[in-house]
């Protein structure tokens, strides 16, 4: 037993889930792990974010206290251990929107679009102070990870086209954004209504960004291909349930490529330096969602700036 899974349990025993039979579940990128614990059909979820590497549980409690006043489900925390980093959570359920959709794919508009919803729900509002704000300046400095990690070339004309595509047209970060809101990270709840119907994960790095920065990664899921047609059709909704200007579809593809600029990027670490090559499999497709997007005339400058800089996925850089 290593050193973590002795403070788990020691953890664990001060608690009332000390005899619950443990079940880990899938990681994601973080070093996190996480445990369904089971007595009987009663199930908790345990988070274990070791301090030691880099992990705070504060801001996830704090993110999901104001998610919950404001009437979206973000998991109940029933025990918080912040100084060594673990939480019981409550259990949102076992279908996250990806699951769901492999053995309900017609359901397909009816879960983006309840997704939707809840990014419609927070678009223009800051339900906390003090939160990180993704500037045009900062957006670009996101993306200054793909060297060295995804390219050995220099980008300084890329970031200073990204910063100048974002100051055109996503200049003003007045909304709250999860970041990492994705199929993966929303579980469906069919036995519930409106809003509650969207649990929600790993929204810790929450920060303001231009509004339709959560709609970009919801519709540019790295992690599973979305049909063209469904992203237009989630994209138009949404554009018109919260009133977007004219430009808005350029403003989602701008977004979607400061953001799978920053994944190239990052994926590409977590391969080398975390020894996850999963994540190199995932790069042909953040890649041609990159060139999808690339593809609208207003980015044509910010498109010729990442050609310059940026080459495919190559061989080497898949599993």
């Amino acid at each position: 037993m290593s050193d973590r899974d002795a403070l788990q349990s020691s953890f664990l025993a001060q608690t009332t889930y000390a005899d619950w039979i443990r079940s880990p579940l899938a990681g994601d990128a973080s070093a996190r792990r996480y445990v369904r614990l089971s007595k009987g059909d009663k199930t908790v979820i345990l988070m274990d974010a070791p301090p030691e590497n880099g992990e705070d549980t504060r801001p996830f409690q704090t993110v999901a206290a104001a998610l919950t006043d404001d009437g979206l489900a973000a998991p109940d925390i029933l025990v918080h251990d912040p100084k060594n980093g673990f939480m019981i959570l409550g259990d949102l359920g076992r279908n996250d929107f990806a699951t769901w959709l492999i053995t309900h794919p017609g359901d397909s508009v009816t879960l983006y679009r309840a997704a939707a919803d809840v990014a419609i729900r927070l678009n223009g509002r800051t339900l906390l102070p003090g939160l990180k704000r993704m500037t045009p300046e900062t957006g670009a400095e996101m993306i200054e990870l793909l060297h060295p990690h995804y390219t050995t070339m220099p980008i300084a004309d890329l970031t200073n086209q990204m910063e100048a595509a974002l100051a055109t047209w996503a200049p003003e970060p007045d909304t709250m954004a999860l970041r990492d809101y994705h199929a993966e990270n929303l579980i469906w709840r069919p036995d519930q209504t409106g809003l509650d119907r969207v649990g929600l994960l790993d929204f810790q790095d929450a920060f303001m960004a231009p509004a339709g920065y959560d709609l970009a990664s919801l519709l540019r899921d790295a992690r599973r291909d979305i049909e063209p047609s469904l992203a237009s059709e989630i994209a138009a909704y949404f554009s018109d349930q919260t009133r977007q200007p004219d430009g808005f579809r350029t403003t989602l593809s701008c977004l979607a490529v400061q953001r799978n600029l920053r994944i190239l990027a990052v994926f590409s670490r977590l391969a080398k330096a975390r020894n996850k090559p999963r994540y190199l499999s995932f790069l042909p497709r953040v890649w041609a969602y990159l060139m999808d997007d690339l593809a609208d005339p207003a980015l044509k400058d910010l498109r010729a700036a990442t050609l310059d800089c940026l080459q495919p996925p190559s061989k080497s850089q898949r599993p």
